[in-house]
C-alpha cells in the first residue's frame, strides 16, 4: 500500500492531546496517565483509527492505546478525534518492533487488525505474530496473554494459528467468516471495504496463561 504524505503531519501529531510523546518515559506507568486502574487494551497497527476509537467509545471503563508506525496514517485518526472528548484513549506513533521498550507488564489484550502479512519467507520475522513478536508481547502483558486477530489474508491467518499454537496459546474462538458469527465486533475501515466486496474476514481469540512462579 502506497502512503500519501500529509503536510505538517509531525506538527499535527505533536499538538494532539491524544498522542503520547516520548512513550518510553512512561513504561510501567500508563495507568497513571489514564488516572485509573482500569485494564489497558492495545491495538498494534491502528491505521486510521476506526477500531480503537469505536472501542474506546463503546467501553468507557476500559483504557485503550493505539499504536501506528506511520505519521501520515496516524494523522487521519487524530482528525476523527478533533471534536471528541474520549478520556480512555491514547495514541502512540512508533514501530511495533519497539513495543517492549514502551510497555512493561501492563497490557490486558492486544488487537491485531488487518496487519501487513509480509508474505515472503525472508520477511517472516516482521509478521506481528512471529515468535520474535510473541516474545516481546510476553514482556508487556500484565497477567495472562490475550491476542485477538482479524485478517482477510488466509495465509497469515494459518501462520498465526500455527505460531500461537507452537507458543502454547489456546483458542477461545476461531472463525473463517466473522460477519456471520455472534461476536461483539467493532468494524475497522479495512473491514468495511472487504465486507462491501463480500470477502470473508478471519478471526481468532487466543490466550496463554501466565506461568505459576
Amino acid at each position: 500500500m502506497r502512503l500519501r504524505n500529509v503536510k505538517n503531519a509531525s506538527n499535527i501529531i505533536d499538538s494532539s492531546n491524544y498522542v503520547i510523546k516520548n512513550p518510553e518515559s512512561y513504561i510501567g506507568n500508563y495507568k497513571k496517565l489514564f488516572k485509573n486502574n482500569n485494564k489497558i487494551c492495545l491495538e498494534i497497527g491502528m491505521g486510521k483509527g476506526d477500531f480503537i476509537i469505536g472501542m474506546a467509545k463503546k467501553y468507557p471503563n476500559i483504557n485503550f492505546i493505539g499504536v501506528e508506525k506511520y505519521e501520515s496514517v496516524l494523522v487521519r485518526a487524530i482528525e476523527k478525534l478533533k471534536d471528541l472528548q474520549i478520556d480512555n484513549l491514547l495514541l502512540i506513533c512508533c514501530d511495533a518492533i519497539n513495543i517492549d521498550n514502551i510497555f512493561n507488564k501492563e497490557i490486558d489484550t492486544i488487537y491485531l487488525n488487518f496487519s501487513d502479512p509480509w508474505p515472503k519467507k525472508r520477511h517472516e520475522k516482521r509478521r506481528l505474530t512471529s515468535q520474535i513478536f510473541l516474545e516481546k508481547y510476553d514482556k508487556i502483558f500484565e497477567n495472562n496473554a490475550h491476542i485477538i486477530q482479524k485478517t482477510d489474508n488466509i495465509l497469515l491467518f494459518a501462520y498465526t494459528i500455527k505460531s500461537l499454537s507452537d507458543y502454547d496459546y489456546k483458542f477461545n474462538h476461531i472463525t473463517l467468516d466473522l460477519e456471520n458469527e455472534d461476536i461483539d465486533n467493532v468494524i475497522t475501515e479495512y473491514e468495511k471495504k472487504f465486507m462491501s466486496l463480500n470477502e470473508r474476514i478471519n478471526y481468532l481469540d487466543a490466550y496463554k496463561n501466565k506461568p505459576n512462579k
